[in-house]
């Protein structure tokens, strides 16, 4: 936070109005996180969608996005079986299909204040770290907070479900396999289910959607505007995906509501198959069949992307709309830092997508004391997602 920083200063808080300080300040927070990149091949790669998402913000405006799409749609004329795992996950994919309005009790009430059945749990956020920064609330605006949280947290998931659908779309037209085409078809109806139920659930449960997280619109603009199909694989299925496996997982344990747990459950069990779907298909590339210099360029951005989804979802869409003013966006970043909720999900959703890039040969000996520089090698030994269930990932949290 070293740029950010100067803004903060009491000098500088004297001279600058408050709506420009505070401007100024989320810009030069996002110049920290481009510095934060080491790698400057990734920061080329990335630089122009941060500029459209960092600094432009596109996904804060009202009309749709437009993004170019650029890739090849792979054509194979014989219709040969050739991948049997995926074959079988496609199978598995077809029996599974769920209806979101029907298969769902979306007659069940739910009250986001109620202390009946909380949301999430009051100890989610750090609420003595916001008193030491002078930000004292009553008992109904603490429910208030965690309603705001996971109404935010929510709304993420919505954006990064329709980043999948598109990705997944264009995966399933770019991938050389027939057997990946098939299953891929099945991911693009799954995708487009979560987007219904998330959607749904916000719009008539919570009354409350925020806009997309300026980080996962950047990650999002990114994919869509790589042509490698590998590429949207890698950060799509194995990286947006897998950290959302994750989150989902660690949610269903967390609330006590009984719609969203219902929810919840069977979207864990498609995203299980998401992941196992990416971790198939890249193994074999990016451990037979890419060259040295592709494997490397692959390892570097899993990495800088694995660091920026780690510190830099900060709910400053939370902040801006009920903070700003009140503390500085310094301080709220190291209140989310601090709250035991975020801490939780960060260790969970890194505990499967470490492992899952040793599966696919991205966590060579070259790149992990990079992973042991930032804290993520603690993971490497875990289990990797390839053949775990949607049970799994429910059971295994709620023991």
């Amino acid at each position: 936070m070293v740029v950010s920083a100067l803004f903060e200063s009491p000098a500088v808080a004297k001279v600058l109005p408050t709506a420009v300080r505070q401007n100024v300040e989320r810009w030069a927070e996002h110049v920290n996180v481009l510095l934060a990149v080491r790698n400057p091949a990734v920061v080329q790669q990335m630089a122009p969608s941060a500029i459209r998402g960092l600094f432009l913000r596109h996904g804060r405006r009202d009309e749709p996005t437009r993004m170019q799409a650029s890739h090849e749609a792979y054509f194979d004329w014989s219709y040969k079986s050739d991948f049997p795992e995926l074959l079988a996950l496609y199978h598995k994919a077809k029996r599974m299909q769920w209806n979101a309005a029907t298969d769902i009790d979306w007659t069940l009430n739910v009250e986001p204040l109620s202390p009946e059945n909380p949301l999430l749990p009051h100890d989610f956020l750090a609420w003595d770290y916001l008193r030491g920064l002078g930000v004292r609330l009553t008992p109904a605006e603490e429910r208030k907070f965690l309603y705001l949280a996971i109404s935010w947290m929510l709304s993420q998931f919505l954006h990064g479900e329709q980043g999948a659908l598109l990705a997944s779309a264009q995966v399933t037209e770019a991938v050389p396999f027939t057997d990946g085409k098939f299953y891929g078809a099945t991911q693009v109806m799954d995708e487009a289910r979560h987007i219904e139920v998330f959607h749904r659930y916000l719009e008539t449960k919570l009354n409350k959607c925020y806009q997309v997280n300026d980080n996962l619109f950047t990650i999002i603009d990114s994919l869509m505007h790589d042509a490698r199909w590998d590429m949207k694989f890698l950060g799509m299925q194995i990286m947006v995906e897998g950290l959302a496996l994750g989150a989902f997982s660690m949610l269903h344990k967390l609330t006590r509501e009984p719609l969203l747990r219902q929810a919840l459950r069977r979207i864990i069990h498609d995203e299980a198959r998401h992941v196992n779907y990416g971790v198939l298909a890249l193994r074999d590339l990016y451990t037979r069949q890419l060259s040295e210099r592709e494997r490397i360029e692959r390892e570097d951005w899993a990495f800088e992307v694995s660091v920026l989804m780690r510190d830099r979802f900060l709910v400053h869409e939370l902040y801006e709309e009920e903070f700003e003013g009140k503390i500085s966006r310094r301080q709220w970043n190291g209140f989310i830092d601090a709250c035991p909720g975020m801490s939780m999900f960060r260790t969970t959703m890194f505990s499967r997508l470490v492992p899952n890039l040793r599966e696919i040969g991205l966590l060579t000996d070259r790149v992990l004391p990079h992973y042991e520089r930032v804290g993520l090698s603690r993971f490497m030994q875990g289990r990797s997602t390839l053949g775990m269930e949607g049970d799994d990932y429910v059971d295994e949290r709620a023991a």
